[in-house]
């Protein structure tokens, strides 16, 4: 559905090129083209002055916690949301000062200085673009998210604790160790007013969302930050606390390489790219499936090649202004989208708006104290621990890994945590496929020997030695619980089973489900669209289906093959939908013929499309009669309740319900059976078809090449027919005026495995081309 869902909404349907006077439309059904865009573009400059407001007071606090020039902040914010908002693969994506990044900001400002930590920003930024070059920004979201989440968590960790030290009136120190040894002394004697202040900031941001009833909601409209910051200025007017200084504009100095040994320049060099890059990554993930839950969202996902390349040159143009190192945040990226913005013109829009900030209200900006910015940043922090990461690694089996990372990265470094974080991982991993428990239980009638883990050629001895303590001449059942099994294991049991029964012993081999256990076998190779009959893992078991091979012992057996192969893949996912229930965002109306298999001609999975098939892909229009109510009820479900964005109408090649249209009788003389009644919803495409000839007079084409013939012509006219038929629904023809739901209409050529997608401005049916589309990486 990929190539249906980047067509725009369809403009309103035009009138037939013909004598014929156009059909009756439904009033004020479709919006153009210029309409629809001005109201994007006020999304989007609505959208970018939230994100502005949020931003702002952000890239302050940050800039002030690495010990950065304030502007720097500022710098990084017009940066990002300019250039990585031009160039960046994922549109609604808001790039900026990398919060990930502060605790080595601080390090390398306190260590080398400020035009070093800009050089090395810059030699960032380039390594990222020669990364995205080489398109591995997907081979970086393979690390583990236990990983990824607890380096996170160390980081806020970190920036909590140093901040805390502002907030109460003191200076943080260069480590986690010392911020955290120091923390009695200042809690002692703190200062005051400062206290206050960021008393006050965090109070705000964290009341602020769960303001009740309608005032909440107004007050909801205003970020959090810009609303604790506001009220923090406020309450400290007339107290004697440092505040935000500003230094005059002028051109900035260009960055000097740090006076360091090439082995510490690449490993910060490589710090900031890499945690750069995999906060950006995995932000522009996060921001897409948030997008995706709108139904007016742009469709496609991010070109995280293109988005890596994008933050290269961000870094790189920041670096050489002086400003901090940038990356993508799923802070601004998730309010960016939440505010309904439509396009990348969103994130540029901030940027300007941040620029022009800076260069006049600087004044208004030096009113902020600096207790309200470290407060905000320390929050910022302490929400880098989530709770749900926590659980969810938890669940995996995987929290030492995240709980090294984290301690790993608090204690020595970013770069060492996450080295000590994926040593974790690899030892677990190591240890989890030799890890093997073997155990033997004497029951009533006989012996069962249990092996939990997987079954290597490193479990063999423990395994052989168990087996050496069932006694012979007795019944044993071998119950194997791992999910793998090597040839050597399997030769051992095998051995050892054939030994058994000579000495009149009798043994069972099973799975944990007690399924028979089979030698290890190649890959299952057989596809999922491959038919029954050239599909070898469906042929019913002889001694489990007791009915002779035919069409309902194939059933039953493709439905074995897809709990022994397929299962185990989707089982997941499957419960996820069965908790969460369906939200398909497509509604799909496709003919009943066997040939045309959806989900494969649609690349789409379990909850993505709803799907509606009948005879000849038919939409009785309102006013038909009872009996089709069936379809007419699917469609309102589909449009009312499960609120899909588009509804695609899909016809095919060889279609039985255009050659019975075309060779049937007329209406008085048909037999009234229910598929001749049921036809009579075709008539109309038809006429439709005899009226504009059989040249078509420029209404329907296929590109490429010309229409084969009548049957062809039919279906291609039909799928436009059917289309007028949905718009006369009343629920279709209010949500597409609303522009909350797009039209599509499709041909598959089943001979040629080949797709077209209607463009009913002119009536052509266009070609999807195979090539990878623009929006894969």
């Amino acid at each position: 559905m990929s190539q249906i869902e980047k067509s725009p909404p369809q403009p309103p349907h035009t009138p037939h090129r013909t004598e014929i006077p156009p059909e009756p439309r439904t009033p004020g059904l479709g919006k153009p083209v210029a309409q629809k865009a001005g109201r994007a573009a006020r999304r989007d400059l609505s959208a970018s002055i939230v994100v502005f407001l949020l931003a702002v007071p952000l890239s302050l606090g940050i800039a002030l916690a690495t010990g950065a020039p304030l502007q720097a902040g500022l710098v990084a914010a017009a940066v990002g949301g300019i250039v990585a908002g031009l160039l960046g693969g994922a549109p609604l994506q808001v790039s900026g000062a990398a919060t990930g990044l502060l605790v080595v900001t601080a390090d390398l400002v306190q260590r080398y200085g400020w035009r070093a930590t800009c050089a090395i920003t810059v030699l960032a930024g380039v390594t990222q673009l020669a990364l995205g070059a080489l398109r591995v920004a997907r081979a970086t979201l393979a690390i583990s998210p236990a990983i990824v989440h607890g380096m996170l968590a160390g980081i806020g960790v970190t920036i909590a604790i140093g901040q805390l030290h502002v907030v109460l009136g003191g200076r943080p120190d260069s480590s986690a160790l010392g911020n955290a040894a120091a923390l009695p002394g200042q809690l002692a004697h703190p200062h005051v007013a400062a206290l206050l202040i960021g008393a006050v900031t965090v109070a705000v941001l964290v009341g602020w969302g769960r303001l009740p009833g309608r005032p909440g909601r107004w007050a909801r409209m205003v970020p959090a930050p810009l609303a604790a910051v506001l009220a923090a200025t406020a309450s400290g007017m007339g107290t004697a606390v440092p505040r935000v200084e500003l230094p005059s504009w002028r051109m900035p100095e260009l960055p000097t390489l740090p006076d360091a040994s090439v082995p510490a320049l690449a490993t910060a060099v490589l710090t900031v790219t890499l945690v750069a890059s995999m906060e950006s990554l995995l932000s522009a993930v996060a921001v897409d499936r948030l997008a995706a839950e709108r139904p007016d969202a742009p469709t496609g996902r991010a070109q995280l090649n293109r988005e890596l390349a994008g933050q290269g040159v961000a870094n790189t143009v920041s670096g050489l202004l002086g400003g901090l190192p940038v990356s993508g945040g799923a802070i601004r990226g998730s309010a960016n989208v939440r505010a309904g913005a439509a396009t990348r013109r969103a994130t540029v829009l901030h940027g300007v708006w941040v620029l022009l900030c800076a260069g006049l209200l600087a004044t208004a900006l030096e009113l902020i104290p600096l207790a309200a910015l470290a407060a905000l940043v320390m929050v910022v922090g302490v929400r880098m621990v989530s709770f749900a990461h926590i659980r969810h690694v938890q669940r995996h089996r995987e929290f030492p890994v995240y709980a090294a990372t984290l301690g790993g990265v608090v204690l020595f470094g970013v770069l060492q945590g996450v080295l000590t974080g994926i040593v974790i991982a690899v030892f677990l991993a190591l240890r989890r496929l030799t890890h093997t428990r073997v155990t033997v239980t004497e029951e009533a009638d006989g012996h069962r020997v249990r092996v939990s883990g997987q079954l290597t050629f490193l479990a063999v001895p423990r395994l052989t030695r168990a087996l050496a303590l069932v006694p012979a001449h007795t019944d044993v059942v071998i119950e194997l619980c791992g999910s793998f099994m090597d040839h050597a294991a399997y030769e051992a049991l095998q051995s050892w089973s054939a030994t058994h029964r000579a000495h009149g012993g009798w043994v069972t081999l099973g799975g944990r489900s007690g399924r028979p256990l089979a030698e290890p076998a190649k890959a299952h190779s057989c596809r999922p669209w491959t038919p029954w009959r050239n599909h070898h893992c469906t042929r019913p078991v002889p001694d489990r289906v007791a009915a002779p091979e035919s069409s309902g012992s194939q059933l039953l057996g493709g439905v074995s093959a897809f709990q022994r192969h397929t299962a185990p893949l989707v089982r997941e996912e499957l419960a996820r939908l069965a908790r969460e229930g369906q939200r398909p965002t497509q509604l799909f109306l496709t003919c009943a013929d066997s040939r045309l298999v959806t989900s494969m001609i649609t690349s789409s999975g379990p909850g993505d499309l709803f799907t509606v098939r009948n005879v000849g892909n038919l939409m009785p229009p309102p006013g038909s009669d009872a009996s089709c109510d069936s379809v007419g009820a699917a469609i309102e479900y589909a449009v009312e309740v499960l609120r899909v964005g588009s509804i695609t109408v899909c016809g095919h090649s060889g279609c039985g319900a255009m050659g019975a249209l075309l060779s049937s009788a007329s209406p008085e003389e048909a037999e009234p059976t229910p598929l001749a009644r049921w036809l009579r919803h075709g008539r109309p495409s038809l006429a439709r078809m005899r009226r504009i000839g059989r040249l078509g007079r420029g209404e329907v084409a296929l590109s490429g090449r010309p229409v084969t013939d009548d049957q062809e012509r039919l279906a291609l006219v039909n799928v436009m027919q059917q289309l007028d038929h949905l718009r006369e629904h009343p629920c279709v023809a209010r949500r597409a005026a609303e522009g909350s739901l797009a039209l599509h209409g499709m041909y598959f050529h089943v001979g040629e495995a080949q797709a077209y997608v209607l463009d009913e401005a002119t009536g052509r049916f266009c070609a999807v081309h195979g090539e990878p589309a623009p929006v894969t990486v």
